[in-house]
């Protein structure tokens, strides 16, 4: 079998107009997602997937490897494998995101809210400054609460998302009356106003 190295260096990603497609990948790959930056897919029969940059992102493998070396004494985010000049190999982990908990109806407890802010407060300690934290890089398991997607714990700004999302589960999600299940077409609503809140917020600030 290939090494992971080997299995990323044999995607292929071609420019097109809208940004960047797969145009071949090997076999051992699924093709399991498409970010802001990169392509994810998970390496067949292993817990391992292989986030292979976009040509115009691949300096980000370099910054986000590097996060994950600094994270990993701390279990609650995804175990880092290798990385190389564009691709990562991380963990793969099953479960639903807080994202998908909101559309299923599945119940997101205050511990959940609780681990959060320890693994947040682990990443401050080692000198990062978590941000873009969301619904979508937020994962329930069998085993407990994960966090994946770190790429932006270095950024300088202050990043208030997590403590936005927090104030709105206690003052609104955590009150038995409240709905714990939704359209995902109400929850991209609900995020598309809260980014363009934020973009207004940061153009009279900046």
């Amino acid at each position: 079998m290939k090494t992971d190295s080997e299995l990323a260096f044999a995607i292929h990603l071609t420019e097109i107009e809208e940004g960047y497609t797969v145009t071949a990948h090997p076999d051992e790959l699924d093709w399991i997602g498409t970010g802001r930056s990169a392509f994810v897919f998970r390496v067949r029969e292993t817990d391992r997937v292989i986030k292979k940059f976009f040509p115009s992102h691949r300096h980000l493998a370099a910054i986000e490897g590097s996060i994950y070396e600094q994270l990993s004494p701390f279990a609650t985010y995804a175990e880092q494998y290798e990385y190389g000049t564009d691709y990562l190999v991380i963990e793969y982990i099953e479960g639903q995101t807080l994202f998908e908990c909101l559309i299923s109806g599945t119940l997101i407890t205050d511990d959940v809210i609780q681990t959060v802010d320890r693994a947040l407060a682990e990443a401050r300690s080692v000198g990062l400054n978590p941000s873009d934290i969301h619904l979508r890089n937020i994962l329930l398991t069998p085993t407990g609460t994960r966090i994946i997607d770190v790429a932006r714990f270095r950024q300088t700004d202050p990043c208030a998302q997590w403590d936005d999302l927090k104030r709105a589960y206690h003052y609104f999600y955590a009150k038995a009356y409240f709905p714990k299940r939704f359209s995902e077409s109400f929850l991209n609503t609900i995020a598309d106003v809260y980014k363009g809140r934020l973009f207004e917020s940061m153009r009279k600030t900046g």
